[in-house]
């Protein structure tokens, strides 16, 4: 409840995500490292925003992934800084593997999770699956029901984190969707100097990377006892934030009005039965316990604020009345017939030698972000009470809103007809032939017309925006494609717009594996093939051989970098097939790193103190985009692969031939890779009739030149200098919004250094284009 303060408050009407970059503001944290995934994506987008409006002096650095994003944050806090962080799912688990460095080198920081399921299969919805794997990583972890104690629990976090005997990193957890996207009024200060007073200064470190007089060694290797006694340190650390936190809760109750504690529970006094739920539920579960109070039932609900340290103390106090405890976990521990806060508090009523015997139910609900009404809280509730009845009766641990589905159900594949080895010949044939003493390849063959006539891989039907380029250049380069194919994607829009479950627009087999991990998983999948065809165990016929591609985009040969390069330093036999569409499509048009210079995404914003500067003494971090578009074909022929093109969609037969030469590479010599650039109107906010045309002239300005490097000799196959055609990148620029400022009166500064850098890579492909030794 909010009361009036000596502090001014103001009412804001804002979601989860948003209120917790109002709380990064007014904290000014340093350094922000991120990486975009739904739904925490828009913390980042909201803190950008607000930078490029002069509001706050955050660096916001992306990170190549979420493992990186972790490595940025965990660098800044050893720096000294205070730093934040966001995240959710995958990219939690991506990341995993620093949260116990950050913890166990005891540097505080602020990592918001927003929770969500983790995939397989991929969901994007609410659970606790995330938040769950996290709980022996050392960090203390703080739940948030709702918008207005997301802003309330970072500023807390910070507050604890940097005392002496604390010095712990913090997760201020929220829901997916319910919290991170429900707009709801919530009060936040309406300067910054309650929150810095209440948090105080930034204190001095008592260690840094940074202080030459005082150098350290940081994260050391550690022999017995040594880490047994650093774990201790981190226990005994940990006990002293169970102490502080109820003190610092209600320093800031005093301060803001907002009545904090590390449980909130209601009618729980001489509750016979009690629920027990985390987050964004628990106001729907209040509403179900009046409901049955009216009817006569002793009935409470109870809801940790706090995870870590967990709060065993006050659970046993709050159910010292309850027969039967209901406990709703919102995701599974699998094996163990009970999910983790189940556990948790089975145990915490098992250490108290003063609670009578309570049976503990537990149910899994609400995975995947199945909606929680009044009548499922009841139907909980309903179960206790048969268990309070005769506690036999009633199975100690249980799912609960999952459907028992039809088992004699089979998919009805007959609609999508698999291809047949004959309607997948394209009719091209690829040839090896010397010239000046390069080995080159030849693709004869290619008629377009007949080209056209041959059955999509990639069928009509999916949900791609109008104008996208994925399906144009996907089907564009599977024209080149003789015979079967099996199709890998990483998560993006490719995958999420053609797969949504139970349908499929492939005619092919297709599967999917996460961004950071694909060429690597086809890798597998191509070995085992092979393996299992010498063997004899695959019904294949001799002649019909299967291609084997991995279509990446959307920033996944971003976060998937390292794994393509591993990929094709090992030559595995596949094909790598990347649409660049210049960002993070998929999660809402993030920044990345194929992202053009200056260019305005949801995370470059450009505004009055951010107007997209390639060059500045602030510092690159300090401005929208400021760093070039990552040269991927580049970093590929540094691998020294057999084969490495450039397509376009404005240029068919250039592109089919690619493909084609990209096949005969797979199947007689190793790893090729292939980019085209891919059109994306709504964020590259362009006309989509006219994306042909905008591809067209990526191509003519030198932004996206055509080349092809065989055995690590290059060629360009369309010179537009040579043609008369070359345009000015600017020319380009102005036909997209997401690039219309570059042509702005006073943007002629930045304008010129894109061009230079354009210019710049043109110039040392025209000197590598028909050299062999270049």
């Amino acid at each position: 409840m909010t009361v009036k303060t000596k502090h001014p408050q103001k009412a804001i009407l804002v979601n989860g995500n948003e209120s917790a970059a109002w709380a990064g503001k007014h904290i000014n944290f340093h350094v922000m490292g991120y990486y975009p995934i739904t739904p925490s994506t828009a913390i980042a987008e909201e803190l950008d925003a607000m930078r490029s409006n002069g509001e706050h002096n955050v660096v916001m650095i992306p990170g190549d992934g979420e493992h990186g994003a972790a490595g940025i944050s965990y660098g800044a806090s050893c720096a000294g800084a205070r730093v934040m962080n966001a995240t959710s799912a995958n990219g939690l688990l991506y990341a995993m593997e620093q949260l116990p460095v950050q913890s166990g080198t005891r540097q505080p920081m602020v990592l918001n999770v927003v929770n969500r399921s983790v995939s397989g299969p991929l969901n994007i919805k609410c659970d606790h699956s995330d938040i769950y794997m996290a709980l022996n990583c050392g960090w203390i972890i703080l739940m948030a029901k709702s918008p207005q104690e997301v802003y309330d629990m970072n500023i807390i976090a910070v507050k604890l984190m940097e005392l002496d005997d604390v010095q712990l990193p913090v997760i201020v957890s929220q829901d997916g969707f319910f919290t991170s996207h429900q707009k709801r009024r919530i009060s936040v200060f309406e300067k910054r100097d309650p929150v810095i007073d209440f948090i105080g200064k930034v204190p001095p470190p008592r260690r840094t990377a940074v202080d030459p007089k005082h150098p350290v060694t940081m994260g050391p290797y550690m022999n017995d006892p040594d880490l047994i006694n650093n774990k201790y340190q981190q226990h005994v650390a940990m006990e002293a934030a169970y102490k502080h936190l109820p003190k610092i809760m209600k320093d800031y109750s005093a301060l803001s009005g907002r009545d904090y504690k590390l449980i909130d529970s209601y009618q729980c006094e001489d509750a016979e039965v009690i629920l027990i739920i985390l987050n964004s539920p628990y106001k729907t579960c209040t509403l179900a316990v009046d409901e049955l109070r009216e009817n006569g039932k002793k009935v409470g609900v109870l809801s940790p604020n706090v995870l870590r340290p967990f709060p065993k103390k006050e659970i046993q106090e709050l159910t010292r009345s309850a027969k039967v405890v209901m406990v709703a976990d919102r995701g599974d521990s699998y094996g163990a017939q009970n999910g983790n806060l189940g556990l948790e508090i089975k145990a915490a009523l098992f250490d108290n030698p003063d609670n009578q015997v309570i049976t503990v139910l537990n149910r899994v609900y609400g995975i995947g972000g199945i909606e929680f009404y009044i009548q499922d809280v009841v139907a909980l509730f309903e179960q206790s009470f048969e268990a309070l009845k005769n506690p036999k009766n009633v199975p100690l641990f249980d799912y609960y809103g999952h459907l028992p589905g039809d088992t004699n159900y089979k998919p009805q594949i007959e609609i999508m007809k698999p291809l047949t080895w004959e309607e997948t010949q394209t009719g091209i044939t690829v040839t090896e032939e010397e010239k000046d003493g390069r080995k080159k390849l030849v693709a004869k063959g290619a008629n377009l017309r007949r080209l056209t006539t041959l059955p999509k891989r990639m069928v009509s039907g999916h949900g791609a925006c109008t104008g996208c380029g994925i399906p144009v250049n996907v089907n564009q380069f599977l024209k080149g494609i003789s015979g079967h194919v099996v199709l890998m994607f990483a998560t993006g829009c490719g995958m999420v717009v053609t797969t949504g479950y139970p349908k499929s627009s492939f005619r092919t087999t297709y599967f999917h594996n996460l961004f950071q991990n694909g060429a690597a998983t086809l890798s597998g999948l191509l070995e085992s093939y092979k393996e299992r065809r010498r063997r004899g165990e695959l019904d294949i016929p001799e002649n019909e051989d299967i291609t084997f591609i991995y279509v990446t985009g959307d920033g996944g040969n971003d976060i998937g970098q390292g794994p393509t390069i591993g990929t094709a330093i090992r030559n595995h036999g596949l094909i790598v097939f990347e649409y660049d569409n210049g960002g993070y499509m998929n999660t809402g048009a993030q920044l990345s790193f194929t992202t053009p210079p200056t260019a305005a995404t949801s995370t470059s914003h450009v505004g009055p103190a951010q107007q997209g500067k390639v060059a500045s003494h602030l510092g690159p971090f300090m401005q929208n985009k400021a760093f070039f578009h990552k040269d991927s074909p580049m970093i590929m022929a540094a691998t020294h692969i057999p084969y490495v093109a450039t397509v376009a969609e404005s240029k068919q037969l250039d592109f089919i031939k690619k493909a084609a030469k990209a096949q005969y590479i797979a199947k007689n010599y190793g790893f090729a890779y292939v980019k085209a650039l891919s059109a994306c109107p709504l964020n590259w906010r362009d006309n989509p009739r006219t994306e042909n045309n905008v591809i067209a002239a990526g191509v003519d300005c030198c932004y996206h030149p055509l080349f092809e490097i065989e055995w690590g000799n290059l060629t360009i196959n369309y010179d537009p200098e040579a043609r008369d055609k070359k345009i000015p990148v600017l020319e380009w620029a102005k036909m997209m919004g997401r690039l219309k400022h570059l042509a702005k009166p006073g943007n002629e500064s930045l304008a010129k250094e894109f061009q230079d850098e354009v210019d710049r890579r043109w110039e040392r492909l025209k000197a590598m284009n028909g050299s062999n030794v270049l």
